[in-house]
């Protein structure tokens, strides 16, 4: 069953927070350095910015634009005060060159052509195009063995949305098909059991919209209760990679 619109921002959020310190990290050591500091702003586009949870993380730290195809990710936005058009990632509603900073985040994966959306995010940014975090559930691992049953199921489940959940694999292709040469890495992906035992109810509640619909609910039961004896035990291991990649324009001659 996919999410609802609650169930989404709550995952969107989650997210988030899970990636926010190291998302500043990159931007403020690898692209911004001292220019915030010096008074001038970058400007950026967050591009399939959903409700807007990126661009409020971000505000302190560029003059953020975003950009959604659903009209009311966009409402959501504008309620919240942010700069926001409607628009598609595969035809960006700006002149080349616009933006210091091009980004997305969870986005590559939802889209049907996910090189057009690169090379649109390289044509309309001046400095940096940044995919700040796509997934590869192909890569998922946890212990005990028996939660790896969750793993074709969610790979499915996301291919029956639409979505390619192998995405972060591909990022350096798709930036080389874009003429760039990025950085590619794998965000810090490994849980403490304290942040497992905080997380276990939202990350639960996205697998049980997430999975493929048929999926032996049974099996998904004893996959919990699995799950729920390792936490308490204290083995409970989860490895969920996100990569993120990005590059610098290079200058015309």
């Amino acid at each position: 069953m996919p999410p609802s619109r609650d169930e989404l921002d709550r995952q969107l959020l989650r997210q988030a927070a899970w990636l926010s310190e190291h998302w500043k990290w990159l931007l403020k050591t690898k692209m911004i350095g001292e220019r915030k500091l010096l008074g001038n702003m970058p400007t950026a586009l967050d591009v399939g910015c959903g409700p807007g949870h990126v661009m409020s993380l971000l505000s302190d730290a560029l003059d953020v634009r975003g950009l959604d195809c659903d009209p009311w990710m966009v409402s959501e936005c504008r309620r919240k005060g942010l700069n926001v058009v409607e628009g598609y990632a595969e035809q960006l509603p700006f002149e080349d060159r616009t933006f210091d900073i091009v980004y997305c985040s969870f986005l590559l994966l939802w889209v049907k052509d996910q090189s057009k959306v690169v090379e649109e995010m390289r044509r309309v940014s001046k400095k940096w195009v940044f995919c700040m975090a796509e997934p590869d559930y192909g890569l998922r691992k946890a212990y005990p063995d028996q939660l790896n049953r969750l793993n074709d199921p969610i790979v499915n489940g996301l291919r029956e949305e639409g979505a390619d959940p192998l995405t972060g694999r591909k990022l350096q292709m798709l930036f080389s098909n874009a003429g760039m040469n990025a950085t590619v890495g794998v965000h810090p992906g490994v849980m403490t059991l304290e942040q497992l035992m905080q997380e276990t109810e939202g990350e639960w509640e996205w697998i049980r919209t997430t999975v493929s619909k048929d999926t032996n609910q049974d099996e998904l039961s004893a996959t919990r209760t699995a799950w729920d004896e390792a936490l308490k035990n204290r083995s409970l291991f989860l490895f969920s990679p996100i990569f993120y990649a990005y590059a610098q324009i290079e200058e015309k001659s």
